[in-house]
């Protein structure tokens, strides 16, 4: 069964390439692109709930494209199409699950590379785990010919003339690594890991393939792709004894076969026992054994079989034993420093720090890497040690490490401003959101060592400005790239300000307001003209992007998506005058979804914002974009009460002065038309119940959806609004203030909505799940909200809620349960 399996993924790969070339190039025989199977895949052992590894490569000159399409772009739609056509869920399920992460410098190369490209990495900068890899590669799909010709070139990096006792060495520590992540522990037991534990199937494969790296360079019978056919290969050359090779054999036959079951039983990619008592006896009796107890005993025996094996085959071919990067003195001097930094497992540390050295970290594979590395290591240790959490810190450190392709230049940096350490360990401790950020861009920190990366974010003409600073020859990707670099740096700059305690959570919400309007306009417009390019304009008309929510309000927190509405003005019966027309409402759903793209597409620097359209008149199911006149004819007899309370909010974000004064006028006329006061009453008591319902707070900290909090208040001031036509500013504390100068609030909701808003600002990064943090991280919000103490910001939080709550009672007669 492995083997049709394999087949079939084979032949499943080779339409999805041939379906995906064609979709840019309909005539064209596919040639040029090509997909190497790896591993299972490669050895043609598939499981029965399998994913595929394959590397897919492309030959520049020969792929089939578009005339307009640079031939690395038309691979990258390619590799892209396969991964769709392969592993997109529809109603008939999928085909194949697919990993593409065994790829030359997966952290950073595009999914398919050329086939120089991949030559220059194999034969410069590969690591051992990539020869081991290799070891079981095959042209599969596509191109074969190309690909055979590119396995044939790279034949001397997989099977090298002379023994490299360093590779062995690293397949050790590789082992160490796998060992020491696999889950269940090292103990056969519920939930052990069959693949990647002790004694599991990848030690019986990495035994085959360690022989297979120190004598195939010099003895080609040697240079097989299955597990068992190899082990007998080496029992003929008389390189294992052939009683070893048989149990070795049989030991992986009967763990392949416990794995097929586990796969079986749900159709799920996992090579753990069940947890459950009841799951592991299922998966026993499909096995035809009693129960789990007896898959478990035999499981046992098994692993300590093949676990023993490969310890003393490790062993032996280590010149030196056991592998360690850190010399024993110099091992016994940093343990002791780390003590004395204060870690609570320094031995354990040290370990840690080998395998960061080990070339494991792309980022520190190579000797100047390393050397910077080390001028900064007491420093940095030192920092992580007196982080207000150090684990949490050390854990983000290595993810930052891991998924960096080099770190030279930041290391280099650390060294020159060693301030930023503190700085640096204070992020990856306290703000998950700036530390997830800071992993896929180190060069974040580079603005940090400016003063001026604590001043608050210019206007919004100033940061348009800002953001609108290209290279005379970018062209539309690389605007995009430049807007997500720019405007990310920028962000984070005002996390570590909310961190430090710089600026004032609420002055910090309204930069980041800021710094999205100008986003948007920069990409709105930069989306606008790429897209006339082929469909020119639509005379008298033009795109609007209104706000709502807190992008409309004016003030932002780190997490917060865009709730935007897009309109267009003029004549919808009109045609584009481009050189491909379109109508007009067509063209401006065209370009709507273009600009939503443009504003949410990840990039190669990373996403931008999420944006959230079901605001718009359709809702999420229908078109993006309405015309000026349908939305005002929805507003007028069909949008639901709470549709205007959004609209209280409302704010013109993208579009010409006439533009945006027509949607302040129409929004105006919509606020201010007269309304049942009973009836409005009615709506809002409804639909708050609903929300409350369906989205209670998510923790103790949610101070918007709780009872008593921000979205408490924000319903209040809008029923007020519409109710009495007064206080219609978008921007929600100014309402306030308007409404309680006319006596229709009371003047201490001002206050209310500073306390709560400052805290949702600074908690969004702080306590993104609004769970109460760790001390340090308690600390730095009560920092952050200007307060002494812990119980000084619970107590404001708290007198703020009853401020709501009786607020509330007055106007609805309705009492809230504020520790809901």
């Amino acid at each position: 069964m492995t083997g049709e399996l394999s087949a079939f993924a084979d032949r499943a790969l080779d339409a999805a390439i041939a379906e995906g070339i064609r979709r840019r190039a309909p005539d064209a025989q596919p040639a040029g692109f090509l997909a190497l199977a790896l591993g299972k895949h490669g050895a043609g052992e598939l499981n029965y709930s399998s994913d595929i590894d394959p590397i897919l490569l492309f030959d520049p000159e020969l792929l089939p494209r578009r005339e307009r399409d640079e031939p690395g772009e038309a691979a990258q739609r390619v590799a892209r199409a396969v991964v769709e056509t392969l592993a997109k869920v529809t109603q008939d399920g999928y085909v194949f699950r697919v990993d593409l992460r065994l790829r030359p410098a997966s952290e950073v190369s595009p999914l398919a590379i050329s086939i120089d490209a991949a030559l220059t990495h194999y034969e410069s900068s590969a690591l051992a785990w990539e020869r081991a890899a290799f070891i079981r590669a095959r042209a599969c799909a596509g191109d074969i010919a190309a690909g055979e010709a590119f396995l044939a070139a790279i034949r001397p990096f997989v099977w090298r003339k002379s023994l490299d006792f360093g590779a062995i060495a690293e397949i050790g520590r590789l082992t160490t690594q796998i060992r020491a992540n696999a889950r269940g522990g090292p103990v056969v037991g519920p939930g052990f890991d069959l693949k990647k534990g002790r004694g599991g199937i990848r030690e019986v494969e990495f035994y085959a393939q360690t022989h297979q790296m120190i004598h195939g360079g010099r003895n080609p019978q040697l240079r097989l792709r299955g597990t068992r056919e190899t082990l007998v290969a080496l029992a003929n050359a008389g390189l294992v004894p052939a009683e070893e090779a048989r149990i070795l054999g049989e030991c992986y036959d009967r763990l392949r076969t416990v794995e097929h079951r586990l796969q079986m039983v749900l159709d799920q990619q996992t090579h753990s026992l069940p947890v459950k008592p009841e799951a592991l006896d299922e998966v026993a009796r499909l096995d035809g054994l009693p129960d789990g107890q007896a898959l478990i005993a035999e499981l046992t025996q098994i692993t300590e079989t093949v676990g023993e094996r490969y310890d003393a085959l490790i062993m032996d071919n280590t010149p030196e034993g056991p592998s360690t990067s850190v010399a024993v003195p110099e091992q016994r001097s940093l343990v002791e420093r780390l003590e004395e930094m204060g870690f609570a497992d320094p031995a354990a540390l040290v370990e840690r720090i080998a395998g960061w050295q080990s070339g494991r970290m792309r980022a520190l594979r190579s000797d100047a890497a390393r050397n910077a590395f080390e001028a900064i290591q007491e420093d940095l240790l030192a920092a992580l040690a007196a982080a207000p959490e150090p684990e949490r810190a050390l854990l983000r450190w290595e993810q930052l490490l891991n998924n960096l392709p080099t770190a030279i230049n930041l290391f280099r940096l650390l060294e020159a401003r060693p301030a930023l350490l503190q700085r640096l360990a204070r992020i990856l401790s306290l703000a998950p959101p700036l530390a997830n950020a800071l992993t896929r861009r180190a060069d974040l920190l580079d603005p940090l060592i400016d003063s001026s990366a604590f001043e608050l974010p210019g206007d919004v003409e100033t940061l348009i400005a800002q953001f609108s600073r290209f290279e005379p020859d970018d062209d539309y990707e690389r605007i995009l790239d430049t807007v997500r670099r720019k405007v990310g740096e920028k962000r984070f700059a005002l996390g570590v300000q909310l961190i430090e305690g710089v600026n004032d959570p609420i002055a910090i919400g309204h930069g980041l307001a800021r710094i999205a309007e100008a986003a948007i306009h920069v990409l709105t417009r930069a989306a606008i003209e790429e897209f006339e390019q082929t469909h020119g304009k639509v005379a008298g008309s033009e795109l609007l992007v209104l706000g709502l929510g807190r992008m409309g309000g004016g003030v932002l927190t780190y997490a917060s998506d865009l709730d935007l509405v897009f309109l267009f003005s003029g004549d919808f019966s009109l045609e584009s005058d481009g050189e491909r027309p379109l109508g007009a409402t067509r063209y401006y759903n065209r370009l709507c979804q273009r600009v939503i793209a443009a504003l949410s597409v990840p990039t190669a620097e990373g996403a931008l914002y999420e944006v959230d359209t079901r605001l718009r008149p359709s809702g999420a199911q229908g078109p993006p974009a309405a015309s000026l006149d349908s939305f005002a004819r929805y507003q007028e007899e069909q949008a639901w009460t709470w549709e205007h309370m959004a609209l209280c909010r409302a704010r013109a974000l993208f579009g010409s002065a006439t533009g945006r004064s027509e949607i302040d006028a129409l929004v105006h006329d919509v606020l201010t038309r007269p309304r049942d006061p009973e009836k409005l009453r009615s709506d809002v008591l409804e639909m708050r119940e609903t929300m409350a319902q369906h989205k209670p707070g998510k923790g103790p900290l949610d101070v918007k959806l709780s009872r008593g909090g921000l979205v408490d208040l924000e319903f209040l001031v809008h029923f007020t609004q519409l109710r009495e036509g007064k206080g219609l500013v978008y921007d929600l504390r100014e309402a306030i203030v308007q409404l309680a100068d006319a006596g229709l609030l009371p003047a201490d909701l001002i206050a209310a909505h500073d306390v709560l808003t400052r805290f949702l600002v600074a908690a969004r990064l702080l306590a993104p799940d609004s769970q109460v943090p760790v001390e340090a991280a308690c600390m730095a919000l009560v920092r952050a909200c200007g307060y002494g103490a812990w119980d000084e910001l619970e107590t404001a939080l708290g007198q703020a809620r009853t401020q709501v709550a009786q607020a509330w009672q007055a106007a609805f007669g309705e009492t809230l349960e504020t520790d809901r």
